[in-house]
């Protein structure tokens, strides 16, 4: 696929990544010093220019990150960064032990944190504009010095330059004097829109000076923000792993990287790398704790999924009509979602994803007239792959039950231990009951479905419940509501989905449970 801008990429270009520091400032996110070294890791693989690994001297486990990464984190394609601040109001940069601790860091690259905001200079700093630009100076000009490439990221740059344009490019062209490499003009509060971003930079670039972006999302541009930065010519961007960070967050590197290797066109990670985005984004989130975000942009798992039977009669034809890139390109997939929303071909698509041939059209429309039945009745199949498999199987006659349950009891005493009771039969032999206890109900019915299946079938004893999740459809109505219950399972590195619905939640639950390992048997 052409780019869709062709826009000169700038000699160098530096993507920057703070997911180590900045991300970690998102509520609920803590990265322990080995989780960083770990996202530091896939980071490099993925090719970043710059990875800022945190605040030395301001944090012990930053400190300690940058000693152990100094003897065991060998990067390949990315360089380390220490950040922190210019020196401190009263100090020399050869005097602030906060300097000396960026030093004691061994990277080659600091990243400083400069005042661009003389209103952030007279109340944070409690200082004057001049000590401020003398501070800037200072800092940069001793660690230079030192041996150091040095960045400088101009806090609350847009809003000062609003406030005070000739101090806050003051301050800027203060650092490239005393020997910054790049003067980042930083969104601070995620305030600006594009079009002022490319305002402001376009005018701070008659400065002939190189410039970098860092912008946060509080009005949901960061992406948009950084773009419009690199239409007006920075050469650097920062942002984090999927858009983590403080109040809503950074922009998104993954959505950044994505569109500028493939709608500008530039190599600023190899074909591989780009191929391994969805991958690394979900590792990053797994270290992180994170849930995925599922609309996330490229790697998403409803990035390139597909509902309405009118895209899929297209996509039928070319998958690329409905599609902005082939999903591949970043390690993604197309999915085609089964819902009352579902024609023929989207039931047709979908069945041969998971290896089925529906090429007759009655079939097709005899199965989604089907779905939309179970649909109206709770069911639902867009998270239930293997439900809709089992179905699909069923519709077509080559499902082939592996047992055959004749009934199920379960009760709880009143030391609240629950017992089930299901009579389960196989082909070579009558039926029996199986009996199991467990931690409420559903785990009952789990240790007795195990205890009669895994004499039979020694694989499933591996088989792990990893997600329960329930659901009330009839709103209103309480605890007499239809239930839907969806049940993740595991085994080895496969992952499935199965759905049930009843009138009470056990009733659901077992549906869910039964077609698991049935799933599970006969895919």
């Amino acid at each position: 696929m052409a780019p869709l801008v062709r826009l000169a990429r700038p000699e160098p270009f530096h993507v920057y990544d703070t997911t180590l520091r900045d991300g970690t400032q998102q509520e609920g996110l803590h990265l322990s010093v080995h989780d960083k070294l770990r996202v530091a890791g896939l980071l490099d693989e993925l090719g970043v220019t710059f990875i800022e690994g945190g605040w030395p001297g301001a944090s012990p486990a930053d400190t300690e990150f940058f000693d152990i990464a100094s003897r065991e984190l060998h990067l390949k394609n990315s360089t380390l960064v220490a950040f922190g601040a210019t020196r401190r109001v009263g100090l020399t940069a050869a005097t602030d032990p906060l300097t000396q601790a960026l030093l004691d860091a061994n990277t080659e690259v600091i990243c400083l944190v400069a005042k661009s905001h003389d209103r952030h200079v007279y109340e944070a700093l409690k200082t004057t504009l001049e000590e401020n630009l003398e501070m800037i100076r200072d800092t940069v000009t001793y660690l230079c010095a030192q041996g150091r490439r040095v960045f400088v990221d101009c806090e609350h740059f847009f809003n000062g330059y609003l406030e005070n344009p000739v101090y806050a490019k003051m301050a800027a062209v203060t650092a490239v004097e005393a020997g910054a490499e790049v003067v980042v003009l930083c969104d601070t509060n995620g305030g600006m829109l594009p079009i002022k971003i490319r305002e402001i930079v376009d005018d701070v670039k008659k400065l002939d000076i190189p410039l970098g972006i860092h912008c946060h999302n509080d009005t949901g541009c960061a992406v948009a923000n950084t773009l419009a930065g690199v239409d007006a010519g920075v050469i650097h961007i920062q942002g984090t792993m999927n858009g983590y960070g403080e109040r809503t967050g950074n922009a998104d590197l993954i959505t950044l990287i994505g569109s500028l290797k493939l709608k500008h066109g530039w190599d600023i990670v190899t074909d591989e790398a780009l191929r391994n985005l969805t991958r690394i984004s979900h590792s990053v989130s797994e270290i992180a704790n994170q849930v995925p975000q599922a609309r996330q942009p490229y790697v998403g798992v409803s990035s390139f999924a597909h509902k309405a039977g009118l895209h899929a009669s297209a996509i039928k034809v070319n998958a690329n009509l409905y599609q902005h890139i082939d999903p591949a390109l970043v390690g993604n997939d197309m999915r085609m979602l089964i819902s009352e929303l579902a024609g023929g071909a989207n039931i047709q698509i979908k069945a041969e994803q998971l290896g089925h041939q529906v090429t007759d059209k009655k079939m097709a429309t005899r199965l989604s007239k089907r779905v939309k039945e179970r649909e109206a009745a709770g069911y639902s199949y867009e998270a239930a792959d293997a439900s809709f498999d089992l179905l699909v199987r069923d519709e077509l006659g080559t499902l082939v039950l592996p047992f055959q349950i004749v009934s199920w009891r379960v009760y709880t005493d009143q030391d609240e231990v629950s017992q089930a009771v299901v009579r389960v039969g196989f082909d070579d032999e009558s039926t029996k009951p199986y009996v199991g206890e467990g931690n409420g109900p559903v785990n009952a019915l789990d240790q007795a479905l195990r205890e009669a299946l895994i004499p039979h079938y020694p694989q499933l004893a591996d088989t792990e419940l990893i997600d329960y999740r329930v659901r009330l459809l009839d709103n209103g109505r309480g605890t007499d509501a239809t239930t839907r219950v969806l049940i993740d399972t595991r085994l080895g590195s496969r992952t499935w989905t199965t759905v049930g619905v009843g009138e009470n939640i056990i009733e659901a639950s077992w549906e869910a449970l039964a077609d698991a390992y049935t799933y599970a048997l006969i895919s």
